[in-house]
């Protein structure tokens, strides 16, 4: 599995899904004259590609000998692949390896625009679609027929796909998660050694336990009371984000404590959409609280 990720990491960049003049993974269409051609549509799966990350500590390759041993043999006899699973680096004295598909300068571009409030950086979380293809549709002209994507937070505009968007805008909170998670592993290799803006062009720089945790809290805050303060400084409900516009949701207070999961939720506003019973992923929510709540532990590479 060690050598079939190497060798998958370094077809993605061969195959061309590394687009270099807009720093964002693309898928490719392959035309029967061997044209290719980028779908240019900045979306989710463009940033899948930060999930497929790891370390490897000292501690892992000293307990495991017979990989250590085909893992050092690998990066000798085909230094090809350095650039996937070769980076090292020291922290606290000790050094861990990283496995991934993105390399630390790759990361820091596709960040760029991922951590964009115009792109896919949203109140709410990560956007599937970036909102930049609201004023900006990606059309491509196939067999004398025009297909366009833009951007669409809630619902679909059509009955494609039963009038389902969830890929074109509204926030995903499984995608979320595991990119969440990714933004960790990367932090576990890096420490407070990388520091991004977030929200990019606010001159605000984060190390990627920060942003990871400011994306946790965008999530979260999808289901919490947003309460405000009256003049004479006694606490009022407020709202809900998932509950959108439903009065009875926002102000009976027999509803408001009673939290749906939704499918996912509205790119811009965080409103519930699709299914309302959507625990089979939604409810990592809670995985979510649970990791805020959690003291930061540093210190000796950790594997996991």
């Amino acid at each position: 599995f060690f050598e079939h990720f190497a060798y998958i990491a370094d077809a993605i960049h061969k195959q061309g899904l590394w687009n270099d003049e807009d720093g964002f993974y693309y898928d490719v269409l392959r035309f029967d004259d061997g044209r290719t051609e980028p779908m240019r549509v900045r979306s989710m799966v463009g940033l899948l590609p930060l999930c497929a990350a790891g370390t490897v500590g000292e501690a892992t390759l000293e307990n495991l000998t017979d990989f250590a041993n085909r893992f050092r043999w690998f990066l000798t006899n085909k230094p090809q692949y350095q650039g996937v699973i070769g980076a090292t680096h020291v922290r606290d004295g000790h050094e861990g390896r990283l496995l991934s598909i993105v390399d630390p300068e790759r990361l820091v571009i596709v960040l760029a625009t991922m951590l964009d409030e115009n792109e896919f950086l949203s109140p709410y979380g990560l956007r599937s679609m970036s909102k930049h293809h609201k004023s900006h549709p990606f059309t491509v002209h196939l067999d004398g027929v025009d297909f366009t994507v833009d951007y669409e937070p809630a619902e679909s505009a059509t009955n494609l796909f039963g009038g389902n968007s969830n890929w074109r805008g509204p926030v995903w909170l499984p995608l979320n998660y595991v990119i969440i998670e990714g933004l960790r592993r990367y932090a576990r290799f890096l420490g407070d050694d990388l520091l991004v803006e977030h929200p990019t062009g606010s001159g605000d720089l984060r190390t990627l336990t920060e942003i990871a945790d400011d994306l946790c809290w965008r999530l979260i805050r999808i289901f919490l009371d947003e309460t405000s303060d009256d003049r004479k400084g006694h606490g009022r409900r407020g709202t809900r984000p998932v509950f959108g516009a439903a009065a009875l949701f926002q102000d009976d207070p027999d509803w408001h404590d009673l939290v749906p999961f939704y499918e996912y939720f509205h790119g811009d506003n965080g409103r519930g959409l699709g299914a309302g019973h959507q625990t089979g992923w939604t409810a990592l929510v809670a995985d979510l609280i649970i990791q805020m709540r959690q003291p930061e532990t540093g210190g000796r590479w950790r594997d996991r």
